[in-house]
């Protein structure tokens, strides 16, 4: 029992990792996934903010001889910051049990003159005081540790390789130095070793994602309770200061000596120091931040609505636990209802679909409401000076919200965009470009395996939305050299009409957008006689239909694996590569899942078995229906093709 009160934290971590270990993804996963993968494994720059600190400590666990893929290692790492996260969570959470009367506020009383009121005044307070059993101290702080541990969002960062599982780690870590400068002893004008470390993983934190800045007013909090606005408490910011930013130079620094020596990835190539804050700044994505009321609306509907698959029926616990930490530590509960409150107001400003990793912050408050939620509970539930029956109930509580969650973060049958990514630049011709726009399932899974694992490096992957983005052509030239000699004016005259743009700066909209689509069309028609070229299903459903996206005069589409294939106007048939390959498909299918299915692959299918029936090929086009009906029979296929075959 000794050894479980001293390793307490620890062995809540350890049994949190075990658990992770089932559920981690064996491979890339969705997003950012193979971008992110890409950048640790090759030391370059990822999408903004660039997560130097990320990259940089990725890159050196890589290194590790262990006997697994890259990818794989760093989703490994990934669970292992969720799992550190969790830890510190634990034992952050226990010492605030043990210091819980520092963050009672009492009733001051009027001052007594007489001996004897002065005992009455001294017996009020004490009776103020909170006293915590030791018992009771460790069941809620492991009980609330895992309850935040296999919340859904918390327990997905451990999954896979993403810049959240580190901001687990580096945010825990804050909140746990934040708590111990508080609770310490000493005067406002001594700098303790708290405040340093408070400091140095602040900066830390603002090095691996800027969402660090939810914490500061709940931080600027219980420091001014603590010390007061006065002149001994601003020096003591000042003294922060001053490890916080040569620490945040330091470690960001790492963004333009990098992109000096032009690394494989080289996302926004911050060289000067215009490039490096419009970088770290985001003003890619500022575009959608508080964008609208509306967006706002629908966000903080979202964030409530799905608050109960997050916590199930714990959320009865954290609420409890609100009100009972306003009774016993109503500092530490205001502290946290400042970071629940500032975490939803400025995630639901931020209008984009994979919003649910900007409110981790509101869920590890909830998560501290548990702890307190748990030893009100207990308090309820003693019976004969034993917490068993309390205990029990909490378990079962942990346990059913477990059994809930589990399938719906389970990665470690999805294989699903490796097998999408690979088997499109699989199909395709020897040095063939691929045009395309689909970030979340191929084109960022792409990044890894082509330069990391050398799968197909002779296929040039080229995003069309990127192409708006000056950086992005100096990566293209970078990685594909002379595939954008044929609109070298083009391209001088869009970066030209879009350096005003990037600078914030009026343009002419009509010039740029022009520029643009005419890099788009020429691309096309100066390289097609060089290499194949393809371009992907939403590019034709989009752009092309609307017209922001012309063929040259004299080609046509045929659908060729899953992409479209760019070929000489002809009436005879071409054929297509094999459609006998395999998409392993998870049973757990999320919305980017179906949509690989719903959007991409089975409507390709399709088109491929009706262009094979329009020459007679009935039983290729029976092949391709088949197919469907076996790998994917969830699939509506359309009726034209169910009363034919």
């Amino acid at each position: 029992m000794e050894f479980i009160k001293k390793y307490y934290y620890l062995l809540s971590g350890l049994f949190v990792f075990i658990i992770y270990l089932t559920t981690l993804a064996p491979t890339v996963v969705k997003i950012d996934s193979g971008e992110l993968s890409a950048v640790q494994t090759t030391l370059g720059i990822a999408h903004p903010t660039g997560y130097p600190l990320f990259t940089i400590v990725g890159y050196l666990f890589s290194l590790i001889p262990l006997p697994f893929r890259d990818i794989y290692k760093l989703n490994l790492l990934a669970a292992i910051w969720c799992t550190a996260g969790t830890s510190v969570f634990v034992y952050t959470t226990k010492f605030v049990l043990d210091n819980i009367n520092s963050f009672h506020i009492t009733r001051k009383e009027p001052q007594q003159k007489s001996k004897k009121k002065k005992k009455i005044k001294d017996a009020k307070t004490s009776i103020q005081a909170f006293s915590i059993p030791d018992d009771k101290k460790y069941i809620a702080a492991i009980g609330g540790g895992l309850i935040l541990a296999f919340s859904r969002t918390f327990w997905m960062q451990s999954t896979s390789v993403e810049v959240y599982s580190l901001h687990i780690l580096l945010v825990s870590l804050i909140i746990l130095f934040l708590v111990k400068g508080f609770v310490e002893k000493n005067s406002s004008t001594k700098f303790s070793r708290n405040w340093i470390l408070f400091s140095f993983f602040l900066a830390l934190g603002f090095t691996n994602h800027m969402t660090t800045l939810i914490i500061l007013p709940g931080t600027a909090y219980l420091f001014f309770v603590k010390y007061g606005f006065n002149k001994p408490a601003f020096k003591k910011i000042g003294l922060m200061l001053l490890i916080f930013f040569p620490v945040l130079i330091l470690v960001y620094s790492y963004l333009p000596i990098r992109a000096s020596q032009n690394p494989l990835v080289n996302w926004g190539n911050p060289l000067d120091l215009e490039r490096i804050i419009r970088h770290i700044s985001g003003k890619q994505y500022q575009v959608w931040l508080f964008s609208s009321t509306e967006s706002a609306k629908k966000q903080l509907e979202y964030f409530f609505s799905t608050l109960p698959i997050e916590f199930s029926i714990n959320l009865f616990i954290a609420f409890i636990g609100v009100i009972y930490s306003f009774i016993s530590a109503r500092k530490f509960g205001i502290f946290i209802l400042i970071l629940f409150i500032t975490t939803v107001l400025y995630s639901i400003n931020y209008d984009i679909n994979d919003i649910d990793s900007y409110f981790l912050l509101a869920y590890i408050a909830i998560g501290f409401f548990s702890v307190f939620g748990i030893v009100k509970l207990l308090s309820f539930l003693k019976i004969q000076n034993s917490y068993n029956i309390g205990a029990a109930l909490i378990s079962l509580f942990i346990l059913v919200h477990f059994v809930i969650t589990y399938p719906k973060v389970d990665e470690s049958e999805t294989y699903i965009y490796e097998d999408y990514t690979k088997e499109i630049l699989g199909s395709v011709s020897q040095n063939a470009i691929v045009f395309s726009y689909q970030w979340d399932y191929f084109l960022s899974a792409s990044y890894y395996f082509q330069l990391v694992e050398k799968y197909r490096k002779d296929i040039v992957v080229i995003d069309k939305e990127l192409l708006r983005r000056s950086w992005y052509y100096n990566q293209l030239e970078k990685n594909y050299p002379g595939v954008l000699d044929g609109v070298k004016n083009e391209k001088e005259l869009f970066l030209n009409a879009l350096k005003p743009f990037e600078k914030d700066e009026v343009i002419d909209s009509k010039l740029l957008e022009n520029l643009y689509r005419r890099i788009m069309t020429n691309l096309l028609s100066t390289n097609i006689g060089k290499r194949d070229f393809y371009i992907g299903p939403e590019l034709f459903e989009n752009e092309m239909q609307k017209g922001e996206f012309i063929l040259p005069e004299g080609y046509t589409l045929i659908p060729d694996g899953f992409l479209f294939q760019v070929v000489k106007n002809t009436k005879e048939y071409i054929p297509a590569v094999s459609n006998d390959f395999k998409i392993r498909i998870p049973e757990r299918k999320d919305k980017y899942i179906e949509n690989i299915i719903n959007m991409f692959i089975c409507p390709m299918l399709v088109r491929r078995a009706m262009y094979e029936f329009q020459f007679d090929k009935i039983d290729r086009a029976k092949l391709y229906i088949e197919k469907i009906r076996k790998d994917f029979p969830e699939y509506k296929l359309p009726k034209a093709l169910t009363d034919l075959f």
